[in-house]
């Protein structure tokens, strides 16, 4: 095996190089890096092959031009190595440079730098690394204190795909990257990974590239691999991370020849990928979108620069058909730029006094602001969306770490949200789709259609099947709802399975089905491998049971109120009719005549009062206040009464002979369950049922009937919507107890990412608010029932007991305590006021006695008039000797009538 391509030979050479190194350097070469007459000494490391390491050569050779020709005292000089894209070579080449020069820059990849950094510490030489690894090394400062890495890692960089995908709802993605040659990604896979999960996206495939030099025909190898990923994959979301010039550019040849860069389909490039998109041509994805760190044009510096740099890379590299700098020619234009501002800054041309001059420097470079935390660039990036268009970049939207997407730099006003449309809407997409978002899925067509399995096993109303007539039914009728809602075409076609609903879902996850309809309940362990639409149907788990007859049902209005509570009514109800008569009959001749048309009138208008059809007038006010308390205590009354019984009527109908799960349980009773579904399992493994108890049922009406009447089973525990089925047929004699535990409702299922299911919740939930889903319910499932509606009991809220006085105790004593005060105050009142009219009128009598009797006509017409209403206030002869109390009696005419 040739030594190029052998791992294990060079891991061995590369050990034993180290220990020559350290044993035969000694603690600093610095001293002889530096020439005669203030020279200064670079070792640059790039790969002479690559796109990147001649962007990397040409940048730095005009830095080191162009600090010359400002500097007079001193100059620079910059040797080159070719690093060939291998970290040992790499590393061969720094020790090959290290003695002659005080200070290395260069590297293209992290394993490269990470060999160096090695070497530089033992050299003590300063190592200036244009690369840097995808996660940042704990202690890196500690264990490589000569290395000074002056590119950012790629946490900001994988938060930032991750919105990308995020924010259009993709749910899979394919990562698609370049094997290192020694193994490893460099961890820019797990951060992505990381990322990923916490927006809810995976990985659906890792399409691993070999890499480029153990590739015998690289192109075939290329196009093999994308076609298993048309193959078997069903996400359209690449994201390239990472590759070489060459493999990148069969790939996007590739996918473009077998379609992978079609309609639906989208292509995201890191910006290892993007920084490149130029130097592709005509190779790279049409309507590809890659993110590129932000830099700033419009600077002299920058103009200056970018014509040097076309002038000079055009000379140089004729075979190139891009001549335009990258942000790599920055970076490392900024890293020589650096390394001249250190040495003047430099108290002395130690390598300790240089990294520390270096690690302190603040300007403003080509690739931005260059300042150093641990030895580490600390300025976080910005990045602006580049999009493929018409083989053109067109620059879109900025992120940046902190405001994430936004129009403008630093318009916290324009950052985007979650799943706005308006995210990257002036963005091309592949198939030259505009201001139409990519589903990034495997779409089907009419060669390729939707396949949908039916579960076999479901023949109910929710799925009707037949050999000779298509499936329909409820959730057949619903999927045709759902595809009119659509606006794009989705080509299907059925297919039965006799499988069972878990069986279905696998089917679904390991991607035989595109998906499933039909009435499967959503659970928990099921949406890991498939997902679900928003659910159509409620579901939960109700137990239907027969309802036993009562004995004593045409006593059953009585049972609403106790014994006692109904001899207060009564004796309060003849109480307040003598009340009233006391009060009504002697001045009301609806209430006088005989004493028997006396009592029925009283009675006759208390017992109307309960209905409040009393037409009786009444005439004394105080009748008034006591008729105000009674029927408020006959509205709490007949109201209490009405919620009673009707709440008696309702256990009355749920009161079966057993009438809990708990029962069931204690008394072995058997019960029945749908089979082929999950509620078996349930009852054996929740509720702890005995399995031998357990009879299978198909679910239908009938059948379930059929066991009920022939005491098969005590109980049977249904799905909800296939309880309200039996019950809108079989009402009477039967009820339902439920839903006892609540599960996710009925969806359709799909592959786990795909945006149809997004799509599908969406329609169902414009369904059910149009009334549609309502009007499909009412046509498969309730039809013309005989029932007025479905019930449900739940046991948690039974509450049968009859009310007792000790509830209205307070209003009795109310109504007790009012008509008797009413009662007492009628009686003496009048007679009190009578009172105080005579005696004043007696005064005044008195007061005139003086006239000589004059006044004595008017006293007995007076008399006679209260004699005829029955009123002695004063006796005749207390009168009589008042008035003349020396004169002999006078016999005063009395009344005949009383």
């Amino acid at each position: 095996m040739p030594f190029s391509k052998n791992p294990g030979a060079k891991q061995l050479l590369l050990t034993f190089f180290c220990f020559l190194l350290h044993v035969s350097h000694g603690a600093d070469h610095a001293a002889a890096a530096i020439h005669g007459n203030g020279n200064f000494s670079i070792g640059a490391i790039v790969n002479f092959g690559s796109r990147v390491g001649r962007e990397q050569k040409t940048a730095m050779e005009i830095a080191v031009e162009t600090f010359n020709a400002r500097s007079e005292k001193l100059k620079l000089f910059i040797e080159f190595r070719n690093s060939s894209g291998d970290p040992l070579e790499a590393a061969f080449a720094a020790e090959e440079l290290i003695g002659r020069v005080q200070v290395l820059i260069g590297t293209e990849k992290w394993q490269e730098a990470a060999l160096l950094a090695d070497l530089g510490s033992r050299a003590k030489v300063p190592i200036i690394s244009l690369s840097s690894s995808a996660i940042t090394p704990t202690f890196s400062s500690l264990q490589w204190p000569y290395l000074v890495t002056m590119g950012n890692d790629a946490t900001e960089q994988t938060k930032c795909l991750a919105q990308i995908v995020h924010s259009h709802q993709w749910g899979k993605v394919i990562l698609i990257y370049e094997d290192e040659p020694y193994g490893g990604d460099s961890g820019i896979t797990t951060l992505l990974t990381e990322a990923l999960q916490q927006i809810g996206s995976e990985i659906e495939y890792r399409l691993v590239l070999p890499p480029f030099a153990s590739l015998a025909n690289p192109k075939e190898t290329v196009h093999q691999l994308l076609n298993q990923v048309n193959k078997h994959c069903n996400s359209r979301v690449f994201i390239v991370l990472d590759a070489s010039w060459t493999l990148t550019r069969y790939l996007f040849e590739g996918a473009q020849e077998i379609r992978l860069a079609g309609n639906n389909s989208v292509w995201l490039m890191a910006e290892e990928i993007a920084n490149l998109f130029p130097s592709f041509n005509n190779s790279v994805v049409e309507g590809g979108l890659g993110i590129k760190r932000y830099y700033s044009k419009s600077r002299t510096v920058f103009q200056d620069f970018e014509a040097q740099f076309w002038q000079k890379f055009s000379r140089e590299y004729p075979e190139e058909e891009n001549y335009d700098a990258g942000y790599y020619s920055l970076l490392a234009y900024d890293g020589v730029r650096a390394i001249g501002k250190a040495i003047e800054g430099s108290s002395n041309n130690a390598s300790s006094g240089f990294l520390e001059s270096f690690l302190a420097l603040d300007f403003q470079g080509l690739s931005g602001e260059i300042y150093f935390e641990e030895n580490r660039i600390a300025q976080k990036p910005t990045y602006r969306m580049v999009n493929v268009v018409n083989r053109e970049l067109k620059e879109l939207e900025f992120w940046n770490p902190g405001l994430g997407f936004s129009t403008r730099l630093g318009n916290e006003s324009s950052v985007a949200v979650v799943g706005e449309v308006g995210l990257l809407n002036e963005a091309t997409w592949p198939g030259n789709l505009t201001r139409i978002l990519p589903k990034g899925w495997n779409m089907p067509t009419e060669k390729k259609k939707l396949r949908i399995g039916i579960p076999v096993s479901l023949t109910s109303k929710f799925l009707l099947l037949s050999e000779t007539q298509e499936p329909q039914g409820f959730t057949i009728d619903l999927f045709q709802k759902v595809l009119a809602k659509l606006n794009y075409s989705l080509p299907f076609h059925f297919y039965l399975q006799n499988v069972s609903y878990d069986d279905l879902i696998l089917l679904v996850n390991n991607k035989t089905l595109d998906a499933a309809i039909g009435d499967m309940t959503i659970l928990s362990n099921r949406t890991d491998y498939v997902d679900f639409t928003q659910p159509f149907a409620e579901s939960g788990l109700s137990m239907i049971l027969p309802v036993k007859s009562s004995a004593t049902r045409g006593w059953t209005f009585m049972r609403p109120f106790k014994m006692k509570l109904w001899l207060l009514t009564l004796g309060i109800l003849i109480y307040t009719a003598f009340i009233v008569w006391a009060l009504e009959h002697r001045t009301n001749e609806e209430f006088q005549g005989t004493w028997a048309q006396q009592i029925s009138a009283a009675l006759w208008f208390t017992f109307n009062s309960l209905f409040f059809s009393q037409s009786e007038d009444i005439k004394s006010n105080y009748t008034r206040v006591v008729v105000v308390v009674w029927l408020f205590i006959v509205l709490v009354l007949t109201q209490s009464y009405t919620a009673d019984l009707a709440s008696m009527l309702t256990i009355e109908r749920l009161n079966q002979n057993s009438t809990d799960v708990v029962t069931l349980q204690r008394s072995n009773a058997t019960i029945g369950c749908e089979q082929d579904s999950f509620t078996r399992g349930f009852l054996e493994d929740v509720l702890k049922f005995n399995q031998d108890s357990i009879i299978n049922l198909n679910g239908q009406p009938e059948e379930i009937l059929d066991h009920l009447k022939a005491r098969k089973i005590e109980a049977a525990f249904i799905e909800l919507p296939y309880a309200k089925l039996f019950h809108y047929k079989y009402c009477d004699g039967y009820s339902i107890i439920g839903p006892l535990y609540r599960f996710g409702g009925l969806g359709f299922a799909f592959q786990k990412g795909s945006p149809i299911a997004i799509d599908f919740s969406k329609a169902i939930l414009t369904l059910t608010e149009d009334g549609t889903l309502q009007n499909l319910t009412e046509k498969w499932l309730i039809g013309k029932s005989k029932c007025a509606g479905y019930e449900t009991y739940d046991s948690s809220n039974d509450d049968t007991g009859s009310l007792d006085s000790d509830s209205f105790w307070g209003l009795l004593v109310l109504s007790i305590a009012t008509s008797g005060f009413c009662l007492v105050v009628s009686f003496f009142v009048p007679r009190i006021r009578k009172h105080v009219r005579d005696q004043k009128e007696f005064e005044e009598i008195m007061g005139d006695s003086h006239n000589g009797g004059q006044m004595m006509p008017d006293v007995v017409q007076q008399t006679q008039d209260d004699e005829r209403r029955g009123c002695f206030p004063i006796s005749h002869s207390f009168m009589t000797q008042r008035i003349f109390p020396e004169s002999p009696e006078i016999e005063l005419p009395r009344s005949t009538s009383m």
